[in-house]
Formats: structure tokens, C-alpha cells, sequence
């Protein structure tokens, strides 16, 4: 059943006007948890893309933005920051709605978030300064901080909300325009803040919005000449891609890309507090989380124990309707996603590991996208399922012996974003902190991030920063001015 989007126009947002696509092209937006069309958007092609980033040129070349102080630009998003929490209601239904995530956790996860983003980098675009530097030259020497121009950003569909704030905020602190491309099938929460950021007073121009496949509009953002910098959020594989394009051109990117994060309990583990934190790890947002912790790692003194914990705990998570109260766990994304997820599973199984609970779909609301949290072990560590990133509720289970085994585990993986540590020695919990390669170290917890915590990966995992005066630092250039004394 397709209904009307009264949220938003579903349109096309090109400098400060809604537009259709130029051949009139739409696609289905479609509710995962029932499979259900929800409503419809434009899907631009190249010609409104480059219309686009003639807009975000025009606006930066010509308009007040760029040429406001940081503490004026730093009102205006600070603005965004308490319009985003006044709609916080509406901002939270898109985004279950769009993504399928229990709605209980949108509003203080997803949304409030993404205010703490934009107010965080409101404060933060008055730092932007410049400093006087000592030399031998007989000169006065100072360094200037500005914007870079025009972004192009592209996000996934796992974080629409929260992935998109963590690069326009500091984007537009820093004095950027922006064309913001959002995953083509979770677009509804970039084409709302598009109304907020205009209703905050950014101008015209300033900040545009196409909605579109990656194949086609995204495609023709990256390689847009009158893009300045390109800041990606996605697969390992399409990263690859994206950088590569804009290698050519010598743009610089920002690029978070895949993760496939070790969690790491020893013996002297709360096993309490780390059972919570291995859940919450790899069910959160149904798995569908770069910084997610799908292999957990369990000294073999406390294997045994923990597992059996585990195979009592999981199939007990609520599972279900992402509007009901009581879910933590909502469906997959899409069908796609559902399916790798089956894909992975069976080739578990044909790699010898033993299903210690779920590993199979869930008969839901007709059966669509649902997954049962699924937990594996007996996996050699060079299987595929543990060496690759599934992107599901899937937690491998693996031992080891000593400290060492532990980080060499760990660091197995082609990966770098994320990873975690569970014990009572905070000396061991610093010392193997320091060893894991990967952009962020959680200690007796999980997923605890703040927009003044940069994050980001090393190895395939990207690089660059988010979050932290190090984003904004990478949406400017830097200029040396020195002057004769002589």
C-alpha cells in the first residue's frame, strides 16, 4: 500500500527550492518491518546532481555563508540543534519507519544524537583560528584556517540520521556547502532536516539533498569536478571505489568503511557486566552496525561458562515490531541484507560451526527481514565468517589461551574500527588497548561514542576522522601568510 509522505515533500532539494527529479524518476520507499511501501521519492540522475553541486558552488562562491564568523555560523547551528530536538517525535518515527529500528531506542539514540552533533559543532566552528609561528626569516609568519568548498557527502543506510549529522555539522561549521546524497533506501530523515536546516536560517544553497542509487547519483557526485572533498560512509568495497575516483582528481576524502570488531573477555571479566555489553555489541540496530561486535574472544578458562550464559541470555532479547515498546531488536534493512545475513549462516554451518542459538529467519509480520540473533562457535579463525563482515545479529565465539593470542585474534581481521575489552586490570586493559589496531578502544562497555570522541579506522576500515575538533579540521585548508620585516 503506498501512502503520502506528509513529513516531507519527497523531492529533490536544490538550492533552497523542492524540485522533481528532471525526468520525473521516483522510487519506493518501503517499511522493512512489513515490506509495505511506505511512500515514494524523486531518484536523481546526473543532470540533477550536477544541478546540485551548481547550487552548493554558486552558494559558496557568492553567498554569506563561507564569509560569516564561526560564532555567526555557530548560532544558526546551534538553531538546528534545538529544531532537531522540538521534532524529535517525527525525526524518530522516520527513522524506524525507515530503517526498521525499535522506535524506543530512535528518539535518545539516533536523534538526540545528531542534536548533540550539531551543538557540539556549534561551539566548535568559533575555534576555527589560525596561529603566529616563530621563525629565523626576519618575517611576521601566520597561518589561516578555511573551508575547502563544496562536499560531497554520502551516507549509508544503517545510521541515516546520525551518519549524515556527523558530516554536514562539521562541514557547515567550518563554512562548506554541501550535496548530501542518503542511502537510496533510507532517505526520508535527510529530506526532513533539509526543512530544518533551512527553517534554522542556513541559506539557500548552502546545504542540498539528492535522493538516488549509488550506481546513478552517486556515481555522478564523486565524479563531479566541482566537488572539493568527498566524505563516504559505507562498505569497505564501495569506499575503495569512491576513493579511488576522487584519488584521481586529488580530492581529499574522509572514508568510514567496513568493521568487523573483536570483543575481548578475560578471566578476570565481570562476566555479569561483559555478557550485557557482548549483546548489546552485536544486536544493536539488528547487527547492522560498523562498530559492532561480532567476534567475541573468551579466555578458555571462563569459555565454557560464558557460552552456556550466552545460549540462555540471546534467545531471550525481544525480537519484533520496531513500534512496540518492548523490541530491541527490529528487522533487517531490507531483503538484501536479510539474505547475506542467511548466506553467511549457511556457510557457518558447512564450515563446521556449531549453532549455539538462532540461525534462522523469524516469522513476523509475514515473515519479512526478521533474523534471530544468532550465536556461532567452533569456527577456525581464517573462516570466512569470522575473517569477512557479515552486518547482522551473528556473534562468533572464540577462545584463547593467553594475552598475546588474544591481540594476534583480534587483529586478524582485514579490518580497523573498532574493538573492546572486558577486565578487572586496568594496567592489562591499557597495555592491550594500546596493541588492538583499531580508530576506538571500549573498556567494560560498548558503543559509548560522544561527538567530542573522534572515531574512525585504520587497515580497510577507512580513514580519516568523525566526531571531535579533528572532523572539523578535515573539512578545512590551511594557508600560511608571511610578511617581510625587512
Amino acid at each position: 500500500m503506498t501512502t503520502t509522505f506528509e513529513s516531507g515533500p519527497g523531492r529533490l532539494f536544490i538550492g533552497g527550492q523542492w524540485r522533481e527529479a528532471a525526468d520525473g524518476a521516483r522510487t519506493d520507499v518501503i517499511d522493512p518491518s512489513t515490506g509495505q511501501v511506505v511512500t515514494t521519492v524523486a531518484e536523481a540522475g546526473a543532470a540533477d546532481v550536477d544541478a546540485a553541486v551548481r547550487a552548493a558552488r554558486e552558494a559558496f562562491d557568492h553567498g554569506p555563508w563561507a564569509g560569516l564568523s564561526g560564532r555567526e555560523r555557530g548560532r544558526v547551528l546551534h538553531r538546528v540543534s534545538e529544531l532537531i530536538r522540538e521534532n524529535a517525535d517525527e525525526l524518530a518515527a522516520l527513522e524506524s519507519l525507515d530503517v526498521g529500528k525499535p522506535l524506543s531506542l530512535c528518539r535518545p539514540v539516533d536523534v538526540l544524537t545528531a542534536a548533540d552533533e550539531y551543538e557540539y559543532c556549534a561551539a566548535l566552528a568559533q575555534t576555527l583560528d589560525g596561529a603566529t609561528r616563530d621563525t629565523p626569516l626576519g618575517a611576521f609568519a601566520y597561518t589561516r584556517r578555511g573551508p575547502l568548498g563544496v562536499v560531497a557527502a554520502i551516507t549509508p543506510f544503517n545510521f541515516p540520521l546520525i551518519l549524515s549529522s556527523s558530516k554536514l555539522a562539521p562541514a557547515l561549521a567550518a563554512g562548506n556547502t554541501v550535496v548530501h546524497k542518503p542511502a537510496d533506501e533510507t532517505p526520508l530523515s535527510a529530506l526532513y532536516m533539509a526543512r530544518l536546516l533551512q527553517e534554522a536560517g542556513v541559506p539557500d544553497g548552502v546545504v542540498n539533498v539528492v535522493t538516488g542509487s549509488g550506481p546513478v547519483a552517486g556515481e555522478a557526485l564523486l565524479r563531479n569536478p566541482g566537488i572539493d572533498k568527498l566524505a563516504f560512509t559505507g562498505s569497505t568495497a564501495v569506499g575503495r571505489h569512491a576513493a579511488s575516483v576522487a584519488g584521481e582528481a586529488l580530492k581529499p576524502v574522509t572514508m568510514e568503511l567496513g568493521g568487523n570488531a573483536a570483543h575481548v573477555v578475560f578471566e578476570d571479566a565481570d562476566l555479569e557486566k561483559a555478557v550485557g555489553a557482548v549483546i548489546k555489541g552485536f544486536v544493536f540496530n539488528t547487527g547492522q552496525f560498523c562498530m559492532g561486535g561480532p567476534r567475541l574472544l573468551v579466555a578458555r578458562s571462563v569459555y565454557s561458562t560464558l557460552l552456556n550464559i550466552l545460549a540462555d541470555a540471546v534467545p531471550g532479547v525481544p525480537v519484533g515490531d520496531p513500534r512496540a515498546p518492548e523490541t530491541v531488536v527490529g528487522p533487517m534493512a531490507g531483503e538484501r541484507h536479510l539474505r547475506k545475513v542467511e548466506e553467511y549462516v549457511e556457510l557457518a554451518r558447512k564450515e563446521g560451526a556449531r549453532v549455539v542459538c538462532g540461525g534462522e529467519r523469524l516469522d513476523l509480520n509475514g515473515g519479512y527481514y526478521y533474523y534471530k540473533p544468532t550465536v556461532l562457535a567452533g569456527l577456525p579463525n581464517d573462516s570466512r565468517v569470522i575473517q569477512e563482515e557479515i552486518f547482522g545479529p551473528v556473534l562468533t565465539v572464540q577462545p584463547f589461551d593467553t594475552e598475546d593470542e588474544a591481540v594476534e585474534l583480534a587483529n586478524s581481521t582485514p579490518y580497523g574500527l573498532a574493538s573492546g575489552i572486558q577486565t578487572s586490570d586496568l594496567t592489562r586493559a591499557h597495555r592491550v588497548a594500546d596493541r588492538l589496531q583499531a580508530g576506538i578502544v571500549w573498556i567494560n562497555d560498548w558503543a559509548m561514542l560522544d561527538p567530542a570522541v573522534p572515531f574512525g579506522g585504520v587497515k580497510e576500515s577507512g580513514f580519516g576522522r568523525e566526531y571531535g575538533p579533528e572532523a572539523l579540521a578535515s573539512y578545512t585548508k590551511v594557508k600560511s601568510v608571511v610578511v617581510s620585516l625587512d
